[in-house]
């Protein structure tokens, strides 16, 4: 029992930059798999940004916040 609750412990502590930065790695990811495709379609709300690609496809991001410039 004692493991069980160390481990929900350890998934207290997460650092939310870290989680940011796997967030914003997880869109570009997706972004970079959406290359040629058309998109016709995108909003964003309060949570979340959506995109509609022309094969009716719709893909969401939640929690990435920032962006980053070209150095």
């Amino acid at each position: 029992m004692e493991e069980r609750i160390d481990d929900l412990l350890g998934l207290v502590e997460v650092e939310p930059d870290g989680l940011r930065t796997a967030e914003l790695l997880q869109a570009r990811a997706v972004l970079e798999g959406l290359v040629g495709r058309s998109v016709t379609a995108a909003s964003i709300d309060e949570r979340r940004v959506t995109i509609a690609t022309a094969d009716g496809c719709r893909y969401h991001f939640y929690g990435f916040l920032g962006s980053e410039g070209a150095s």
